[in-house]
């Protein structure tokens, strides 16, 4: 019938009359935002229903491929009650394949990081059936032997073992394969009996399957995902789903928050929908009374949770915390990050440093004290940024040419990257008072001396790497 975009979901649901309501609605993508377009489509078929109560007509069945005929069964059974029969396939794996299986994998490790053991098991009991595997090919004596990402090492995998653990307590066994595609297909394409309807909502669809052409020409299907990229127009849908979420809690909450405040939120959490709305209700809570959210709220409820798994590393060498740099380092190299990938991450780093060290040490940077706060560096500060980089970028037009070298450089090492974000810059600025200009040559030193023998010896990476730390962080 029809695909529609998410924004387009609350006019579509707004014209829908009884005799639109299609018989099969397949709802993808961003797992909070189908969940609440299933909510949205849900309450607007059982409202054009007369008598019908969400409690009695409506049918959820968790999305496991094996519950697939119970699923269809249900959906060709006539109701005894009044109204429509609704029967939804949650969180349905149907269109994930053989060579999706890693997917699984992650998303269990995603949820057992998370203390939700049970959801960890079930996506890990997928991952078992989808790679023919029984719990015993986990264990840790075997796993080297199977492992075809970093997540099932048999360093990296020890929370495997948990979670096979839990499985078994609970009775949870690994279900077996089916061609569930096809049955929903015949289902579909034969129709359903009275006046019943089937909504599945998923993650991953695949448009070639069959399947998805049959529900587009018997249903509706409600497009829901979020382009996870870094390209100037991914950036800009993330932005506008993220405000439209801000926007939706807070008037439901009568609150309002400062542009500054979103916007250091965003750079917090990243583009992670459900995390972004769990740490604004956090604030909400905060903030009690008061009608305005502030950068002080966020500075004194939430920690960054945006996720970078170098962040915790380069955030340790900044603080001068040698103990949690050595053990993140470790963490890196053990989750399979390649030793020069970590180098570089580390080099960049101290480069920016002493670009802020020199922007502190001119003319544009006479104002800057790190004892003011944000208020004050956002208004006094950080045009200075600004026009530092300005400067930088004639100084480049002077000593490169060409385009590319230009680009390159004006990116690697412009102080304000994004000009709209002001915060990661004065943060960043705080964590280089912990450092002397001398500390920071030193540090890109022995950092090039890293490089050189990680390229041209025979010897450890993890040994190098930590003689690289040692070095950076001791005391001149």
């Amino acid at each position: 019938m029809s695909v529609l975009n998410y924004k387009h979901l609350k006019t579509y649901l707004h014209d829908l009359k009884k005799k639109q309501v299609a018989p099969v609605y397949l709802i993808y993508g961003d797992e909070l935002l189908y969940k609440k377009a299933l909510e949205g489509v849900l309450n607007r078929i059982i409202s054009d229903s007369p008598g019908a109560l969400k409690d009695f007509n409506y049918e959820p069945i968790e999305g496991a491929n094996e519950n697939i005929p119970e699923a269809v069964e249900r959906i060709n059974t006539f109701s005894l009650l009044l109204g429509k029969k609704i029967v939804a396939i949650c969180d349905s794996k149907v269109f994930y394949r053989k060579e999706d299986q890693e997917k699984f994998l992650e998303k269990a490790h995603e949820a057992y990081d998370k203390d939700k053991i049970h959801k960890a098991a079930k996506h890990l009991l997928s991952y078992l059936a989808f790679s023919n595997l029984s719990f015993d090919d986990l264990r840790e004596v075997y796993r080297d032997k199977i492992a075809v990402v970093d997540l099932l090492d048999s360093q990296a995998g020890h929370w495997i073992d948990k979670i096979i653990d839990y499985c078994r307590d609970h009775g949870m066994t690994i279900p077996s394969m089916m061609d569930t595609g096809e049955v929903l297909e015949k289902a579909i394409e034969n129709g359903f009996p009275g006046d019943n309807h089937l909504i599945i909502t998923t993650d991953l669809v695949d448009k070639r399957r069959r399947l998805y052409n049959t529900i587009d020409k018997n249903g509706i299907i409600i497009d829901c995902s979020v382009p996870k990229g870094d390209r100037t127009a991914d950036k800009k849908v993330q932005e506008a789903v993220l405000y439209e979420e801000m926007g939706r809690i807070l008037s439901k909450n009568k609150k309002t928050m400062t542009r500054d405040a979103y916007q250091v939120l965003v750079e917090m959490t990243g583009f992670d929908l459900r995390t972004f709305s769990n740490n604004l209700e956090k604030l909400i809570s905060y903030a009690g009374d008061r009608k305005k959210i502030t950068i002080e709220d966020i500075e004194a409820v939430l920690h960054r949770t945006k996720k970078d798994p170098v962040y915790d590393l380069t955030g340790s060498v900044l603080d001068k915390n040698i103990h949690g740099a050595l053990f993140f380092l470790d963490s890196l190299l053990a989750a399979g990050f390649h030793p020069l990938q970590i180098l570089t991450a580390m080099a960049n780093l101290f480069r920016r440093m002493i670009q802020l060290k020199d922007f502190t040490d001119s003319d544009q940077g006479r104002l800057w004290d790190s004892g003011r706060d944000y208020g004050y560096f956002k208004r006094e500060v950080f045009p200075g940024v600004e026009n530092y980089d300005r400067l930088f970028i004639k100084a480049v037009e002077t000593w490169e040419t060409g385009e590319t070298a230009k680009k390159k450089t004006i990116t690697d090492l412009l102080i304000a990257k994004t000009p709209k974000s002001p915060y990661p810059v004065y943060m960043m600025l705080q964590q280089s008072e912990n450092f002397t200009k001398k500390e920071l040559i030193h540090a890109i030193e022995s950092l090039r001396e890293a490089d050189l023998r990680l390229k041209s010896t025979g010897q450890n990476p993890k040994l190098i790497l930590e003689g690289a730390v040692f070095k950076i962080l001791r005391k001149l």
